[in-house]
């Protein structure tokens, strides 16, 4: 695999991994007990921070990839276990 290639993939992962990171550890303003902005949505985030949002991202995102690049190298699983349509015999 060409490094282009793999670079390409992990910033996949980190997208993806981003997406699952972002909601844990957030905490409305009344679940934190803070006073509300007029007009502010009932969701909106009281405590985000991209920082940590950032940490936790790239470190899902390079053992997610770890594991990938481990399977695309040693093969242990290929995209024959996915063929849910194979005959046997």
């Amino acid at each position: 695999m060409k490094w282009t290639s793999a670079l390409a993939i992990y910033l996949l992962f980190w997208v993806m991994t981003a997406f699952l990171v972002l909601p844990f550890g957030v905490k409305t303003h009344d679940e934190a007990g803070i006073p509300k902005t007029p007009g502010q949505a009932d969701s909106a985030p009281a405590n985000f921070r991209p920082a940590r949002v950032a940490l936790w991202t790239t470190a899902l995102s390079a053992v997610l990839f770890g594991l990938f690049y481990l399977n695309y190298v040693n093969g242990w699983v290929g995209a024959e276990a996915f063929d849910l349509f194979r005959h046997p015999g």
